[in-house]
């Protein structure tokens, strides 16, 4: 169904859709006005439970799978069509915000709010998906509900990984009650549609309501070790030295450099640096650091890492181990749905621009199994995984629209059952 084939639709309500999110970060709220809820706590049972409960009051049907993932279910006049899904997470950071994946998840409940309380049909279902532990925060991998559905890694894998204390996923979901006796994947989806926060400053600098999500850059992870020898900071001529650090400090430079030289879409950071034996008079005989890469395509992606890979082979007086722990290939999204999205933006008046992912989310791995698009909102000042994230009502009410819109011409309207 095209965008001029759809019927009349009402908006969202905007106030309804605030006051869910405000409702929801009550929930692990924190002092400095942000959210600690990370997964398979307490607190995340009761963020789920709120939800759930929302989506049982529309006569949803709920699902949990085995990796805890939630399929809140409005049936369609055709409920034997693949569904279309939208979503995102109710995990956060340990000092994260009110606003990152939960936006996604409670504008896909907007959504059916909406359609429930105008009457309206769908052709094939919807489904709004919560996914299980996509921060990464407690338990790694990230992106592990999505990843198992898609099949990137094993449930088998995913429910025996630990956290600090000892607990596994698997024991962690049987405490909430989240261990669900769904099977992960292996089914089909019609489209999947991901609401987000930007959580960069892309479209508040440039003034624009609605970002396009074209795709995910990709990824490449390493975990450095460099190692030198450690000597007395007094005694040791300067030109004597086998100074970890000083080579680690090289390292950290020309990762920024590999990234301004492949602009405007590449990405370097040295997030992690532990130097060993850390004391003050003592010259640093082992560092180690990772660096995370990221790229719009997967050409420049394995230059960037074979850039790197040579200037770490190169550094004299020391031994530099460099071990690849992550690899995200880059991940376009669908066209035919991002021109959905484009039309919707357009119906409704509202400011809008192709931009690209940097960071990874639940849709990174959906657009490896079902047609998947993305739609970006502005947060203030680009900040996101911290307490003081913030987003203005009127842009989530717009994303929000743009998502009704773009779910009905994917599901397709029942035209008889839509309300004058």
């Amino acid at each position: 169904m095209s965008e001029s084939e759809i019927p009349s639709l009402p908006r969202i309500d905007g106030a309804r859709l605030w006051e869910s999110l405000m409702t929801l970060a009550r929930i692990g709220a924190t002092d400095k006005g942000g959210v600690r809820r990370l997964a398979l706590t307490d607190l995340d049972r009761q963020g789920r439970d709120l939800v759930v409960q929302w989506a049982r009051e529309l006569g949803c049907t709920v699902r949990i799978d085995a990796i805890g993932n939630i399929f809140m279910r409005r049936a369609g006049r055709r409920d034997d069509l693949p569904p279309v899904m939208t979503g995102s997470h109710i995990d956060t950071q340990p000092t994260g915000g009110k606003f990152d994946g939960n936006y996604g998840v409670l504008a896909g409940i907007e959504v059916l709010r909406t359609l429930h309380a105008h009457g309206i049909a769908t052709e094939a279902p919807v489904e709004v998906v919560v996914w299980t532990n996509e921060e990464g925060s407690r338990f790694v991998p990230v992106m592990m509900g999505s990843g198992v559905f898609a099949g990137a890694f094993t449930l088998a894998h995913a429910l025996e990984q630990r956290d600090r204390d000892g607990i596994s996923v698997d024991e962690a979901l049987k405490t909430i009650g989240y261990d669900g006796a769904q099977a992960v994947g292996g089914r089909a989806v019609a489209a999947y549609f991901e609401a987000h926060i930007e959580q960069g400053p892309i479209l508040e600098a440039t003034g624009k309501t609605i970002g396009l999500v074209r795709g995910a850059l990709g990824q490449r992870w390493f975990d450095i070790t460099v190692t030198g020898m450690e000597a007395h900071a007094g005694p040791t001529p300067m030109a004597l030295r086998q100074d970890a650090l000083l080579a680690a400090a090289d390292i950290v430079k020309e990762v920024n450099r590999i990234a301004l030289a492949h602009a405007p879409h590449a990405r370097g950071t040295v997030g992690c640096l532990d130097t060993y034996p850390n004391s003050r008079n003592v010259i640093p005989g082992r560092v180690q650091l990772t660096v995370d890469l990221r790229a719009a395509d997967d050409a420049t992606l394995t230059a960037m890492a074979q850039a790197l890979r040579a200037y770490c082979a190169a550094r004299p007086g020391v031994t530099v181990d460099v071990r690849e722990v992550v690899y995200f290939p880059p991940q376009p999204f669908d066209a035919t749905l991002i021109a959905a999205l484009e039309g919707s933006a357009r119906a409704l008046g509202l400011s809008f621009m192709d931009i690209v992912s940097g960071a990874g989310h639940d849709a990174v791995y959906l657009a490896r199994v079902a047609p998947t698009a993305m739609i970006f909102v502005p947060c203030k000042d680009g900040i996101s995984h911290n307490e003081i994230e913030d987003a203005r009502p009127e842009h989530l009410e717009a994303g929000c629209n743009v998502l009704l819109r773009a779910v009905l011409q994917t599901a397709g309207v029942a035209a008889r059952e839509v309300a004058a």
